[in-house]
């Protein structure tokens, strides 16, 4: 079987401030090596149940440089840097047996929940709708975060996401998107830079314990497919960003001044155009 396992940083056990999660800032090398740790722990879960498994590992979390390859479990293949294709799935495609999200966060809005965002500071919210041929394309969706929007293009694909790791707030997002994940909440979020976390041997172990459940039960737990039309709304912070996505064909001001808004046939196509306003998003004004 072939698994790709997405790792962010946000909800990694021990970690709950920007400094642990930021290159430029004093304690991001100890973040990483806590990062590492974990995903080694999923690898190695992934093939206690699944000894021959190929297993792909995507750093998803701000360069996509973060995990250190020589500390990685060498079972494993790492797909790393950007840009590339997928952003935070790279490696994932229609062969892709199941996905394990780790170190997930809550969506921007959210919370109590430690270091909550949605792609960057920039993206306020994210809303998709599903619409039946001729329906009215403002209806309001389904605020989706990163773990939302990662779901749902695993699922395009026919992928079920089996598993996610964070803290409370991100398990709890994921259990309303498909009740069947399983989540391990290696933290109890307090606040946006605060929480009870597990030691992070004990969230080792629970990982690795959970991931191995969690593939072997992969074929009861559905993919999440939103299938086409959709309609998307994006709330942006920026003006600029605004300005700058309205030149995109089909994308245009919706109600409110902060808000965008397409259609998109499937969620393949709707997945992407988010890719590329998140990183408009990160343009400033010359």
């Amino acid at each position: 079987m072939k698994a790709l396992i997405s790792v962010d940083m946000e909800g990694i056990s021990g970690i709950v401030h920007s400094s642990e999660t930021n290159p430029e800032r004093y304690d991001y090398q100890r973040g990483r090596e806590l990062m590492t740790a974990e995903a080694n722990a999923v690898i190695a879960g992934v093939l206690d149940a699944e000894p021959t498994a190929d297993v792909l590992v995507a750093d998803a979390h701000g360069t996509f440089r973060n995990l250190l390859p020589e500390q990685l479990d060498r079972r494993a293949r790492l797909v790393r840097g950007k840009p590339r294709g997928l952003n935070m799935l790279a490696g994932l495609d229609e062969e892709t047996d199941a996905a394990l999200f780790v170190g997930y966060h809550v969506r921007a809005g959210e919370g109590p929940g430690v270091l909550a965002h949605t792609m960057n500071g920039e993206i306020l919210d994210v809303r998709v709708a599903v619409h039946a041929p001729g329906e009215d394309v403002t209806t309001t969706g389904r605020s989706l975060g990163e773990t939302g929007l990662n779901a749902a293009m695993a699922g395009h694909l026919g992928v079920p996401v089996v598993l996610l790791s964070g803290d409370d707030a991100a398990c709890a997002e994921m259990a309303d998107l498909v009740p069947g994940t399983v989540t391990v909440a290696v933290k109890e979020a307090l606040g946006m830079a605060a929480a009870v976390t597990l030691h992070p041997e004990e969230a080792r172990d629970r990982l690795r314990r959970a991931s191995a459940d969690a593939v072997t039960r992969r074929t009861e737990i559905p993919p999440l497919a939103l299938t086409g039309p959709l309609g998307v709304e994006v709330d942006l912070a920026s003006p600029h960003t605004i300005d700058l996505a309205t030149l995109i064909p089909g994308v245009s001001r919706a109600a409110g001044a902060r808000t965008v808004a397409f259609t998109a046939p499937d969620y393949g196509t709707a997945y992407r155009l988010i890719l590329l306003l998140a990183q408009l998003a990160t343009i400033r004004p010359a």
